[in-house]
């Protein structure tokens, strides 16, 4: 996926963006963002370049955007120039558009899908960070996580492809092994450690009985929650050749 967008907005797709890898162990190119302004746009403001149709349609070129695609705009007043340029060549390319905005627009949607969150007139008049803006991330931060959630990425409300690259995560990682296992934590490390620090891997250590790089090619065919006691006592048992009638 692919956010688009200028000042305020843009700088929250950068954000959610890069909130995606640490959170849920994707890839960075699975979610990014074209900021009108480039770099330098995320600390200070880049006057006009939020005007340019061309270069929001430039930057849908540039990040090779195809049909299997999803190109999702950000703009509070759903008419920035950037934002709409982009839209119009991602629908040119066949991706699936999507338009986060807070007003409704004025001259069509522009995208195969709106989603409109109407904050209304802000308390400092025009100063779309503030409302608009907390509203926006709220937004985003649904779409990536109900996307991630749907690729696996979370196993009972836990984000089991965290990356522990830090103390805090690694503790939280433990954690998540014993509570998810009622393992004692002493254990859990353990599980864990064999796992490489994968979570995800720990998890289907134990529900499989299987060694960490074996559980680890289970789960390129099967989901943790196919793998989970609880699933299996959910089947029906297998009827054996001959039982069949």
């Amino acid at each position: 996926m692919l956010y688009v967008g200028a000042g305020t907005s843009g700088r929250l797709g950068v954000l959610d963006a890069s909130e995606c890898p640490p959170t849920f162990g994707s890839l960075p190119s699975q979610v990014q963002t074209a900021l009108a302004g480039g770099r330098r746009a995320m600390t200070r403001a880049v006057e006009g370049a939020e005007d340019d149709a061309g270069a929001g349609a430039e930057a849908v070129r540039r990040f090779r955007i195809r049909s299997r695609d999803v190109v999702c705009g950000i703009s509070a007043s759903a008419s920035t120039p950037y934002v709409r340029g982009a839209l119009a060549e991602a629908r040119k390319r066949k991706a699936r558009t999507v338009l986060v905005c807070c007003n409704p627009p004025r001259r069509g949607t522009a995208a195969d899908i709106l989603i409109l969150a109407p904050t209304g007139p802000e308390l400092v008049a025009g100063s779309t960070r503030l409302k608009a803006g907390t509203a926006t991330k709220l937004i985003l931060n649904a779409l990536t996580t109900t996307a991630f959630i749907s690729l696996g990425k979370v196993y009972r409300g836990r984000m089991v492809d965290v990356r522990p690259t830090n103390v805090k995560l690694r503790a939280r990682a433990a954690r998540m092994v014993a509570e998810l296992t009622e393992l004692p934590l002493p254990e859990a490390r353990r599980l864990l450690s064999s796992a490489g620090g994968e979570v995800k891997v720990a998890l289907a250590m134990h529900f499989t009985g299987l060694e960490a790089g074996a559980a680890r090619k289970r789960l390129r065919t099967s989901s943790l929650r196919a793998l989970s006691p609880k699933a299996s006592r959910g089947r029906k048992p297998a009827v054996p050749p001959h039982d069949r009638p």
